[in-house]
């Protein structure tokens, strides 16, 4: 008898194996005070009445009061981890921006920087981050309380994961040596967070407009003419 045939599992798509992957890469630090361990019961019901209490009325209109009481726990539990509502929306916000931050290295820079814009899109599309940070943009703009926090760690993040690309690509002899990683994460990821306020289609077509557009002025490819016809 032929030995019997063993399925083999489909390819994933080399941007869907990065993302896939994401979820064993290192974690932000998602703030709480010290102290006894909190019921992960408790934390789950908590977050997600602040999370369903600021879909329906807005983030000016949350109060932990009622976070409490419809998660079934005591004003107190809260206040025992969490010093305000913005503290408590900052975890939320960690939470779920984690699993979308970090971009492995595949050996090719176009699918890495494919990815830098992918991950930050499907997760405002396709995952509760979308939702939550719609409800939060104005918040974090104006009120420092929520906004540091936010900048120092979930934009921080990507600011550091973008410049660890840029570095493999330069590396690689793929980039110029000059690209400023802050300039690179705005470029990059700038445009999904302008079509998320203003409109406009966020999808794979879009992100790889991005990239190659990004490409065609970072590229080594051309570059040393480019310096020459300066000097």
């Amino acid at each position: 008898m032929p030995p019997a045939a063993h399925s083999t599992p489909p390819a994933l798509d080399p941007l869907d194996e990065i993302i896939a992957r994401e979820s064993r890469a290192p974690r932000l630090h998602q703030a709480g005070r010290p102290g006894r361990p909190r019921s992960d019961k408790a934390r789950r019901d908590i977050c997600d009445a602040f999370r369903a209490i600021l879909l329906e009325e807005g983030f000016d209109k949350v109060r932990l009061e009622h976070v409490a009481a419809r998660a079934g726990v005591g004003k107190a539990t809260i206040y025992r981890h969490w010093s305000s509502k913005q503290a408590l929306a900052h975890e939320v916000l960690l939470e779920l921006a984690n699993p979308h931050l970090a971009v492995p290295d595949v050996g090719d820079t176009r699918t890495e920087l494919l990815a830098t814009v992918l991950a930050p899109m499907r997760a405002l599309t396709e995952t509760d981050f979308g939702p939550v940070i719609r409800a939060l943009l104005s918040e974090i703009a104006r009120d420092p309380e929520l906004g540091d926090p936010f900048r120092a760690s979930v934009v921080q993040a990507r600011r550091d994961e973008v410049a660890r690309v840029i570095a493999r690509g330069v590396r690689r002899g793929d980039l110029r040596p000059d690209v400023h990683p802050d300039i690179a994460t705005e470029m990059l990821v700038g445009p999904v967070y302008f079509r998320l306020m203003f409109g406009g289609q966020l999808d794979a077509g879009f992100a790889e407009r991005i990239v190659d557009e990004v490409l065609q002025g970072w590229s080594m490819r051309g570059w040393g003419e480019v310096a020459t016809n300066w000097l």
